[in-house]
């Protein structure tokens, strides 16, 4: 791959902490010896899709694991700097990482339902979190799926495996049971790189509805799909950012050599 200056950076930042949901300062990330993030300061704007971008292994889902501590469950992981959300920085040792990734939620590049009916998939996290009440189970069952664009297709099949949903639709029930505990930021990984191209359309339209409620941060190696439903672009590269502005600005006026690169491959 080629290299880059990454001396030379171009970061949009937000002068009114009202407008921020969650941040990082001097965010660290290390597997062993191997230092995977380098530093990186960026700031995420209340009720927009961010999209990060970059070649396979730039750091893009190891940084956006960090957001939640996921991070924690890798032996060999260590993440320094601050992880801020709420004023509070998340990555201190006292922090309740299962309380927090009640707020911060998070959907992986491959559905991953639970091998137990579609209602069993949202009412599982209610359930630990001790909604006990069988009204507001099923209210929150309906709502969460209606979110995610799903509920007229199962309304009438609830008990039903979730294993035999289409991809497509596994994918958009595990957004679903991200959003149930009513997170305020939802993170996801590559979430339609294991669906076709109508199931992808399907999941980008549920998102651009979501985002008049949540926060989202979403790792992509698709430059359409992140110029089709992002509002800002983080650009990563060997664990830098090295531009992270308006999405329009980074596809079309782009100020930093290697974004304005036609030859650059992101290719995961």
């Amino acid at each position: 791959m080629k290299n880059y200056d990454t001396t030379q950076t171009a970061l949009q930042q937000f002068k009114d902490p009202a407008q921020v949901a969650i941040s990082t300062e001097a965010l660290h990330v290390y597997y062993g010896q191997h230092e995977q993030i380098k530093g990186i300061d960026l700031q995420f704007p209340k009720q927009q899709i961010t999209a990060i971008i970059g070649a396979s292994g730039s750091g893009k889902s190891t940084y956006l694991r960090a957001l939640n501590r996921m991070n924690d469950e890798i032996p060999t992981a260590k993440v320094t700097g601050k992880i801020l959300y709420h004023g509070l920085d998340m990555n201190q040792k006292q922090i309740d990482v299962y309380q927090m990734r009640r707020q911060i939620g998070m959907v992986f590049q491959r559905p991953n339902p639970f091998a137990k009916s579609i209602r069993e998939n949202i009412t599982f996290a209610l359930k630990r979190y001790g909604l006990k009440n069988r009204d507001a189970l099923a209210q929150r069952v309906e709502t969460s799926l209606q979110q995610a664009g799903l509920w007229e297709q199962v309304k009438d099949q609830l008990d039903k495996s979730a294993l035999a949903l289409s991809g497509g639709q596994q994918q958009r029930l595990c957004i679903a049971r991200a959003l149930a505990v009513q997170p305020e930021i939802l993170l996801l990984d590559e979430p339609a790189s294991a669906l076709d191209p109508v199931s992808t359309r399907i999941v980008e339209d549920t998102l651009n509805e979501l985002k008049q409620a949540y926060t989202i941060i979403i790792v992509t190696h698709n430059m359409q799909q992140a110029a089709r439903i992002s509002d800002s672009t983080a650009f990563f590269y060997n664990g830098q950012v090295l531009e992270y502005a308006p999405t329009k600005q980074v596809f079309t006026r782009p100020q930093i050599q290697a974004t304005n690169d036609p030859n650059y491959s992101y290719e995961v």
